[in-house]
């Protein structure tokens, strides 16, 4: 990484409007994972070699978001809804890939080091920026199969519900037995109600 973590926490906290240990533990994960799979400047990196996937829709992922310049807009971040602090670091031009895990047991060395403190996110901020790699995260090398639909870049397909009428993009639809298109939120149910 070019810029030191204190640089790099700075920008994080811009983008996500406040300063955490999740956005310490996000930055080291990021820095981490770029490293790991022998990527030295995400930023300055073609928008198509480096993918993300992200395990949970909190602090950490932002600060992921700010460290590397993956976006959801992009097609660079992917969210993964598995409520872990967790990602997946994937350098496209070499198939390296490397998951990064935080550890339950940084809460207990938070407590453990910096016990004279007395607000736990104190604790916690700053163990999360001194502790090892190795005390904060479990990291294991993965193997991602990456779609030709799920890469960076222009749109690839798109057609129409047969029941909606709502365009659906990047082989999304599901095709029913009797070879309907439909969108997932007609086919099995979706996050909203329609109606008035």
């Amino acid at each position: 990484m070019k810029e030191s973590l204190t640089e790099l926490l700075a920008e994080c906290e811009v983008l996500h409007g406040h300063m955490c240990a999740g956005q310490v533990l996000g930055a080291r994960m990021a820095m981490l994972g770029c490293e790991l799979i022998g990527i030295e400047d995400p930023r300055g990196v073609d928008r198509r070699k480096l993918i993300v996937w992200v395990e949970i829709d909190r602090c950490m992922t932002d600060a992921v978001s700010a460290v590397t310049g993956v976006r959801l807009g992009k097609r660079s971040l992917k969210y993964v809804d598995y409520g872990k602090v967790a990602a997946t670091f994937l350098n496209t031009e070499t198939n390296k890939a490397v998951r990064v895990v935080a550890l339950e047991s940084a809460r207990a060395l938070a407590d453990e080091r910096h016990s004279s403190l007395a607000d736990k996110r104190e604790r916690q901020f700053e163990t999360y920026r001194e502790a090892t790699p190795e005390d904060l995260f479990k990291i294991e090398p993965v193997r991602v199969e990456l779609k030709d639909l799920d890469l960076p870049g222009s749109l690839r397909s798109r057609v129409l519900c047969s029941s909606c009428n709502e365009g659906i993009n990047d082989g999304r639809e599901v095709i029913t037995s009797e070879g309907h298109c439909l969108c997932r939120p007609c086919a099995q149910g979706g996050y909203y109600l329609g109606g008035n």
